[in-house]
């Protein structure tokens, strides 16, 4: 018989519906029960991509004795992370603190007034590696709670502790300067992993916010070693596993240092962040091998992540027919069989050897360079591309046969607008028209289905919308929006944006603290009001949120929205130096403040070809902390960016500006060019002295 799950939205929590364990969502009605049963809570958090969500799942929620025991000792909540990112954040704190690591699935044990006083992560049905099983995890918090409960409740105490630094008052203490961006990249260098791209060893995830802050760092200062850990680390990943060499898009993240062996579930936001990177490092470059590959991911989520709606969903599975990357391995023989006189030339490019390297099978990657493939396969590039685009297909038509790894159908609104800044700014660099319409679609959608009165909610699917919304959907929607402005120059787009960053403000900042927390000042009373400041697997709500202000400072000339921008990064200057890792993204805004947002106005009718012309200009070239505004100047315009800068000789006339001072008016894409090559570098390069 279904439990009370069977009733919810989320995908992962309806994968639980038919547990023989009495679940409950997170709601009153559970933390009811709990507290007049006096009973703890288990609480378990997931999402519907986590390959051990669904291992912990098969070996314990499905089993008829450890539910048993789970339902006659516990009230039990699951709650899928995605959904809820507030919960998950407050007790992902408390399991860090107790073990000193987390993931998921979390396995949380709480007072009836939602403390934590044990946790972990996976445990497995039996004894394994020094890990208890969970049945006797069960046992042992049980006996505990009920017969050494003051214990408990000292422990308990302890853990709260923690969450008293998220409502410490901020403080404006810290300076931002150009020094600052020197010390990190140096931090950062060193942590490079230079045979293989990327940060660290195994398991290693894609650092792309710390691989934008260097490309903006490396084209600020000129320093091609920074630019080469940026470009060989995004190619490294997309000649490894951990890219699908045959759909197109990310897995997560690779198990191994080489990016070969990925964890295959693909999440919306990984490939949100890669895609923008990878039109950003395009226009550095002019690599076509970042081309392809940013193209491809973009062209995956259109085919396969994309609601009727136009919305973006948000993930698919490792999982399929049981087994961990099923879909996506190959035998030798299945490739001679598909591939037939190409089959050699394939095979020898993406590293298929007998016995594959993978659970008998083969996982596809590039170990060489094209141009030695090429050589090796006696073919010019030319015609090697044309064979392997020709092998892409054959085998995403045979794939796309096979049984599919499920896939969360939910719609998340930060995810979304984290996507659609990816998917706009690639329609722009790239001029494809196909990706623009996907670009406006997606923020018809969502402006229509998931903005209410201004404020954002969470999560949409089958048409329900449901879960206000908290600060990283306000902010990362409203970021969405500005990327449509740039791309279509249509104005509703900056109002829209506008109107979400004052909510956003109004509902998220609190000014007795002095900074933005993840939830609105009306949401659930939980045991803290989250504030997690730090760059993680997505940008953090606040890192958004400043960028979001110091943008809109620029195109509306508004000075308290980069006033508070400003109070924001210099309360958190010390951590951005000593933790760069952790605050990629916040570099980037403030590197904006530091080295100043380069202005473009392109003045005429947006429609007119010499003003597309111009704009193509702009589309060409990288330039860091770019604010774009285009049009025919209006007294009632809401940009006003535009002010004061008419149309020269009735041409298109393009403006660069930054400090408060603009290049000489120009007209022809050519000058506009060469002074966009100057705008992005800093005006004087400034480097720390020498260590003694």
């Amino acid at each position: 018989m279904p439990n009370r799950l069977a009733d919810e939205t989320s995908p992962y929590l309806l994968q639980h519906a038919e547990n023989p364990v009495d679940w409950f969502p997170w709601g009153a009605e559970a933390l009811d029960k709990a507290r007049r049963e006096d009973k703890p809570i288990l609480l378990s958090i997931g999402y519907a991509a986590c390959h051990w969500c669904h291992v912990m799942a098969h070996e314990s929620f499905e089993d008829e004795d450890t539910a048993r025991l789970m339902n006659d000792r516990f009230v039990n909540i699951k709650v899928d992370r995605e959904e809820r990112p507030d919960l998950d954040g407050i007790y992902m704190q408390a399991v860090q603190a107790m073990s000193g690591h987390g993931g998921w699935p979390m396995t949380m044990f709480l007072l009836p007034d939602g403390n934590p006083f044990y946790g972990g992560t996976y445990f497995p049905p039996e004894d394994r590696h020094g890990i208890p099983s969970f049945r006797k995890v069960l046992q042992a918090v049980s006996d505990a709670y009920t017969q050494r409960r003051e214990g408990v409740a000292q422990t308990a105490e302890q853990l709260r502790q923690i969450y008293e630094g998220n409502v410490a008052g901020a403080r404006s203490g810290g300076t931002l300067t150009p020094q600052m961006f020197e010390i990190v990249y140096r931090s950062l260098a060193q942590r490079y992993d230079a045979s293989n791209g990327g940060f660290g060893s195994a398991p290693k995830f894609p650092a792309t916010m710390v691989l934008d802050f260097l490309l903006r760092y490396s084209t600020r200062t000129r320093n091609a070693d920074a630019l080469e850990i940026v470009v060989s680390s995004f190619r490294k990943m997309a000649r490894g596993g951990i890219y699908d060499q045959v759909g197109g898009g990310f897995a997560r993240y690779s198990v191994d240092a080489a990016w070969l062996v990925p964890h295959f579930e693909k999440m919306l936001y990984d490939n949100a962040l890669l895609a923008r990177l990878g039109a950003h490092i395009w226009q550095a470059t002019s690599d076509r091998e970042v081309k392809r590959v940013t193209t491809e991911t973009i062209e995956w989520v259109a085919r396969e992540m994309t609601s009727p709606e136009g919305g973006f969903y948000s993930s698919l599975d490792a999982d399929s027919e049981g087994h961990e990357g099923k879909f996506y391995v190959w035998s030798e023989e299945e490739l001679d069989q598909l591939l037939g006189a190409d089959a050699r030339a394939v095979k020898a490019y993406y590293g298929v050897v007998r016995g594959g390297n993978f659970e008998g099978k083969s996982i596809l990657y590039v170990p060489s360079d094209p141009e030695t493939a090429a050589s090796r396969a006696h073919m010019d590039l030319e015609m090697l591309g044309q064979v392997l685009e020709r092998a892409r297909r054959v085998l995403l038509e045979a794939r796309s046969r096979r049984v599919w790894p499920a896939r969360d159908e939910k719609i998340l609104a930060a995810w979304n607008g984290l996507m659609l800044r990816g998917v706009a700014t690639a329609a722009r660099v790239f001029d494809r028209s196909d990706f623009a319409k996907l670009a406006i679609e997606n923020a018809d959608f969502l402006f229509g289905t998931m903005v209410r009165d201004e404020r954002v909610m969470r999560s949409h699917k089958e048409g329900v919308t449901r879960i206000s919304g908290f600060l990283e959907d306000h902010a990362a929607v409203a970021l969405g929006f500005l990327a449509v402005y740039e791309l279509s120059f249509d104005e509703k787009w900056v109002k829209r944006a506008r109107d979400i960053a004052d909510a956003m403000i109004e509902w998220f900042w609190d000014d007795s603290v002095g900074a933005f927390f993840d939830t609105a000042r009306d949401a659930e009373q939980l045991i803290t009001r989250p504030r997690d400041v730090t760059d993680n697997a997505t940008p953090s709500g606040t890192s958004l949120a400043v960028e979001l202000l110091l943008h809109l400072a620029e195109l509306l000339h508004d000075a308290e929205y980069r006033r508070r921008a400003v109070f924001v990064m210099e309360s958190l200057t010390e951590p951005m130096i000593r933790f760069p890792s952790a605050f990629g993204h916040l570099l980037g805004s403030a590197d904006m403040e530091v080295n100043g947002a380069v202005q473009i106005a392109l003045v005429g009718s947006v429609t007119d070809p010499e003003v597309r012309a111009l704009e193509r200009a702009v589309a060409g070239k990288y330039v860091p902390a770019l604010v774009i505004a285009a049009g025919p100047p209006r007294a009632d315009s809401l940009v006003k960016l535009l002010d004061d800068k008419p149309a020269i000789d009735e041409a298109a006339t393009a403006y660069v500006c930054r400090g408060y001072v603009c290049d000489k008016p120009a007209t022809d894409p050519a000058e506009l060019g060469e002074q966009l090559e100057s705008a992005a570098r800093v005006l004087t390069v400034v480097t720390t002295q020498p260590e003694n």
